[in-house]
């Protein structure tokens, strides 16, 4: 599951006009790597969640923003988890 995320995570960014030939799992969303924009941050968080059932409440977003690639997917899995475990 983490793969497929990571691929959507590209993909999402993709779209949105990121260039992310050179994104790693090690690349940072905000400053430190591809410094998204709090609406691009907003943007994704709510692709997740239309498509993983894995909500990212607004005070949350300028911790989702330090985070890498990986430490994103990371956190949906776990979310993702989690939500399973209460249905």
């Amino acid at each position: 599951m983490s793969h497929e995320i990571h691929q959507f995570i590209l993909d999402a960014l993709k779209n949105m006009n990121y260039d992310v030939s050179e994104v790693t799992g090690e690349t940072h969303l905000g400053p430190a790597g591809l410094d998204l924009e709090s609406l691009a941050v907003a943007e994704i968080a709510i692709q997740v969640e239309d498509t993983y059932g894995v909500k990212f409440e607004e005070d949350e977003m300028e911790t989702v923003a330090l985070l890498t690639v990986s430490g994103l997917v990371k956190e949906i899995v776990d979310r993702a988890a989690v939500a399973d475990d209460t249905k």
